[in-house]
């Protein structure tokens, strides 16, 4: 009742679901494992946030062009997969291909031999990295090289990148000639297997896009997309989740070794993430903020920096790769204001 008496941007209303999931697992870990598991549990969340606030940027700038139904959809089914799915399952999957067991045995090993599961889950790392740092780096290099793209943050540069835009096939080109970069530099042990997670994630990218763009065409009256565009939509987030979270997975076995720890702590964190996303969405920060979204996604493009460079054992503190994102968030809002002020100024000057 109290709830649908609030207004619908009000922060309550969005996180109320968050907080009441966030505090039954907090009281959980805490009757099972004390103060030290929950401190941990606190950890994991804050990392997972972290990670993934430039994710929730572009997570509601596409949701904004979906119907009410796909963004309760992402909300309800989009947080099962999140959660389950993509921060247990998919793990899982990936041990198994690497590993050559089975599903059940590797379901075993994590919940009864977790350091044993987490040494073949950093086996499985430069596939990992290969496919999220492709994945994350077209999607940076798509925003960029956009040849309608006509506001620029970081002026010279983006609007270098968007005229080079007016080459159709030029990111595709940047992005296979690295994983052929990949290919000729890595360890030889893993050569053929990042080459091949490198062009799966190329392929994953483009295909969205393009049946994205199709089902679009067919709805270009719609103000918002439903149907076959917005399961296109749906399916980008959800691959979108999955490369943010392979890494925060595999750098939550730098805290704890507990896997349904893990899952509990990254799982909370999805769910304050979707949140934001629906609180962005909402309040309509986006228009607010002019430079936010090339903020975020220039963090996308650091936090595939920092994963490709994973593949040569160049390895960076958990706390530097995720405060990356958030220093170019509050940059781009800081320089949006700072903008928006001097349009005022100007304005009143005239």
């Amino acid at each position: 009742m109290l709830m649908s008496k609030l207004h619908p941007t009000h922060p309550l209303r969005i996180f109320w679901l968050s907080t009441i999931i966030t505090i039954g697992l907090g009281s959980f870990v805490f009757h099972e494992g004390g103060l030290h598991l929950t401190w941990l549990f606190i950890i994991l969340v804050i990392l997972e946030v972290t990670f993934s606030f430039d994710n929730a940027v572009i997570n509601s700038r596409v949701l904004s062009r979906m119907s009410r139904k796909w963004q309760m959809l992402f909300l309800t089914v989009g947080i099962f997969i999140a959660v389950f799915v993509v921060r247990f399952v998919l793990p899982i999957l990936i041990v198994m291909i690497t590993s050559n067991n089975s599903f059940s045995k590797v379901v075993d090993i994590a919940l009864h031999k977790p350091d044993e599961y987490s040494h073949a889950l950093e086996m499985a790392a430069p596939q990992i990295n290969a496919f999220g740092g492709t994945f994350l780096a077209m999607i940076g290099i798509s925003y960029f090289m956009n040849r309608h793209k006509d506001i620029h943050w970081l002026g010279r540069i983006e609007s270098h990148l968007a005229h080079a835009g007016r080459f159709e096939n030029l990111k595709i080109f940047v992005m296979l000639s690295i994983a052929m970069l990949l290919y000729a530099t890595v360890d030889h042990r893993y050569h053929h297997a990042v080459l091949v997670a490198s062009v799966i994630a190329t392929l994953l990218h483009m295909g969205l896009e393009i049946f994205g763009h199709i089902f679009e065409s067919k709805q270009s009256s719609a103000r918002k997309l439903t149907g076959m565009a917005a399961l296109m939509s749906f399916l980008y987030l959800e691959v979108l989740d999955a490369s943010f979270s392979f890494d925060g997975v595999i750098g939550a076995f730098a805290i704890t070794n507990n896997v349904l720890l893990i899952i509990a702590g990254l799982g909370a964190g999805a769910v304050w993430v979707r949140s934001l996303t629906i609180y962005l969405l909402r309040t309509g920060t986006l228009t607010k903020y002019r430079y936010l979204e090339h903020g975020a996604h220039w963090a996308i493009l650091a936090l595939a920096t920092v994963m490709i460079a994973k593949l040569y054992h160049v390895e960076f503190p958990e706390w530097m790769v995720g405060s990356l994102g958030v220093t170019f968030i509050v940059t781009s809002i800081i320089s949006s204001i700072l903008e928006r002020r001097h349009l005022k100024k100007r304005q009143i000057a005239t």
